[in-house]
């Protein structure tokens, strides 16, 4: 990203010549903080729940795997922050590593999700005819089933496991961004700068992914913050389900899943802890997702 795009994040012009690059960055973050303080805490949470699952091995109090029978169901203390599960596990080292899984499946769910998005909606937008009725029809069948059942209908076909679990985020997550992407494409195709591309014989593919994709940038980063949350609930439902990451991999999902076996009631901190984890996650991409769509979008700028 260039000093220009951090700039124009934050809503401002970078001026051409001015403080080095670290200090204009700092000063974006900082008019991005002010103008969108909500979308400040979202990024903030962001950020923490990166660094613990970047740093897990570092953060973690405990070894995730390791049973011990004389201290199961242990509430809260000095020793064990979050207490222990049904089987002397520590809770917050299991949570820590959580983390990891659901950020994982998270991002690349929605990474793959948005880029065969984009491209459909890109190649949809841009041929139409027959082509864009085919890959719309497509999106068509894809919006017609909520997103959860989709995923679960994926995920009973191929089977459970942290790659199937990506394939059907990814399939889950398409329909919106080919959506939007088509929709932005039809603006820019007509365009005075794809008209003279093409006057100059620049080819399909180029006037595709060098002058329309780059330009219809925006929407597409907004759209991935926005559907990050769904992502992590949908990967939390399927590890809920036993159709997600499997043991002894700790998921906040199958954490939920183990403390509702008969231990909610007498010891609820087995379910609190990752319920909240999973909220907090949701969330703060809300927050910044919002946020990200109010800078980027130059209609919503004052608001």
């Amino acid at each position: 990203m260039s000093a220009a795009d951090v700039g124009a994040l934050a809503g401002y012009a970078a001026p051409a010549h001015s403080a080095p690059l670290p200090m204009r960055v700092a000063r974006a973050t900082w008019r991005f903080a002010k103008a969108k303080p909500l979308g400040a805490i979202g990024a903030v949470i962001i950020a923490i729940m990166v660094i613990m699952a970047v740093f897990a091995p570092m953060i973690a109090t405990h070894d995730y795997r390791r049973t011990n029978a004389r201290q199961k169901l242990q509430t809260p203390s000095g020793e064990h922050w979050f207490g222990t599960d049904q089987l002397g596990r520590d809770l917050f080292s299991r949570v820590v590593y959580g983390a990891r899984v659901s950020l994982m499946v998270g991002f690349m769910g929605t990474f793959l999700g948005v880029l065969f998005g984009s491209v459909i909606g890109l190649v949809s937008g841009y041929l139409g005819g027959w082509v864009d009725s085919i890959l719309m029809r497509f999106v068509d069948a894809v919006q017609a089933f909520p997103g959860l059942i989709l995923a679960l209908a994926i995920v009973a076909a191929l089977g459970p496991g942290l790659t199937k679990a990506f394939i059907a985020i990814s399939i889950t997550l398409l329909a919106r961004p080919a959506r939007v992407v088509r929709g932005s494409v039809l603006g820019a195709k007509a365009t005075p700068w794809v008209e003279a591309a093409r006057t100059v014989g620049a080819s399909d593919l180029r006037i595709m992914f060098r002058h329309i994709l780059p330009n219809v940038m925006a929407p597409i980063i907004v759209l991935a913050s926005l559907v990050l949350g769904i992502a992590i609930l949908i990967e939390a439902s399927l590890s809920y389900l036993g159709l997600g990451v499997q043991p002894p991999t700790p998921a906040w999902g199958s954490m939920l899943n183990q403390a509702s076996s008969g231990f909610f009631e007498t010891y609820p901190h087995l379910a609190l802890i990752p319920g909240i984890a999973i909220s907090l996650a949701v969330f703060a991409f809300n927050l910044f997702g919002d946020a990200l769509r109010d800078v980027l979008d130059p209609r919503l700028r004052g608001s």
